[in-house]
This record gives structure tokens, sequence and C-alpha cells, in this order.
């Protein structure tokens, strides 16, 4: 059986915050059968991976701060998750490598990079399931498109939650929740929700909208 990919897509103002805050309220949240309520947070932390929208990297080497994920990771590791996430050739480039120092918070870096390198750590955890937070909300399209092929690669066989405003992060999963004012009003794959008249289909057009002006402003 293939990995379950269950995808949000949520306008700005829908109150996801609130949304997630409300899991425990009423029903239940479970992982294998077991409610999170009733697991450690060290062992939700062993088996869910996250990709954030702001990408953390410590002032230390791209190899250390990839090795916060897996320390007992070997160089050839750092190797094939960096090139799962599309980013080995730009390290290689650099006159130190691996051993390359990112700067405070990855200031060195670009947003789309700094990302990269985030989802080759969690490539490296490699835990079943993945939750992807506004992976690429800050990108523009062109970062965005080779951020996408590294998240596609991360997400392979494995339960992923992808929580986004860009459809076009979405539009592949399994099973689509479309979130408005902290309640979900939609479910359903792409192909069927793009054709009714609620917020999925909504959100379609006025993104399509949205490209449209960016590539007319663009020349």
């Amino acid at each position: 059986m293939g990995a379950l990919r269950v995808r949000r897509p949520t306008p700005t103002w829908c109150g996801r915050s609130g949304w997630r805050r409300s899991w425990g309220s009423s029903g239940s949240v479970e992982i294998g059968g077991t409610d999170i309520r009733n697991a450690t947070r060290a062992s939700l932390a062993s088996i869910v991976g996250i990709v954030p929208q702001e990408p953390y990297l410590f002032h230390a080497s791209i190899a250390d701060n990839l090795r916060l994920a897996a320390p007992s990771a070997t160089d050839e590791d750092l190797r094939e998750a960096c090139t799962d996430a599309q980013l080995h050739s730009l390290i290689e480039s650099l006159p130190a490598g691996y051993d390359t120092l990112v700067g405070d918070r990855g200031f060195r870096f670009s947003g789309g990079e700094r990302q990269r390198l985030c989802i080759a750590r969690a490539m490296l955890r490699d835990t079943p399931i993945l939750i992807l937070d506004e992976a690429t909300s800050a990108l523009d399209t062109q970062t965005e498109s080779a951020v996408q092929i590294a998240l596609n690669k991360l997400a392979a066989g494995r339960t992923t939650l992808c929580i986004a405003h860009r459809l076009s992060t979405v539009e592949d999963a399994d099973v689509i929740l479309a979130i408005e004012n902290g309640r979900i009003v939609e479910r359903g794959r792409h192909e069927e929700l793009i054709e009714t008249t609620g917020l999925y289909a909504r959100m379609a057009r006025e993104g399509m909208f949205a490209r449209r002006a960016s590539e007319v402003a663009s020349g």
C-alpha cells in the first residue's frame, strides 16, 4: 500500500493556529491506533519529521547542521541526502564544501537553499510521518520548482501532511482538506474539488489569476 498524503490548502485568514490547538478538544488524533495525547513528546518526535516554513540553521558547518538529524550519518549519507534535496552540486562548488559555515540562522544561503538543507535534514531523519508546514510559501516560482522536486522525493513512501496556501503543492495529494474559519469545509482529490464551486476551486482560480498577473508584471 502506498503512503497516504493528506494536504490542507488554507487561506491566510482561516485560523490555522486555532485549528491546530483544537485537535484535542473533541475526537482524537491517532498514530498506529494510539491517541497522541497518550504518547510522550519524545516518542512522537522519533516518528514525525517536519519541514517548517522558517528553516532554522545553526552557526556551524553544513555537515554539522545536517548531522543534528542523524549524528551517526556518514559523509556518503550527507551527500546522498543533499543530492536528493537538489543541493549537492551547490555545496560541492563551495571552497570548503560540506565544512562551509552557514552563518547565524544560515544567512549565507538563500531562502531556497536553506529550505533544501532542511529537507536534506528531514531525509536523514527518515521518519515514517512527515509534516510540511508552508515549506514553499516564501519562495519565488523558480526556486519553488527546485524545492518541490526535493519535497516530492522526501514525501515518497511516507504518510505526509502538507499545509499550504499554494495549491501547486497539493494537487497530487491522495486527500485534500480545505479549511475555512478553522473548520474543514471540503475534502477530496484535486480532480474532484476543482470541479465544484467551493473554497478549493475558488482558491485555485485566485491563484491562477495571481500567477498570470505576476508573469505580466515580470515581463
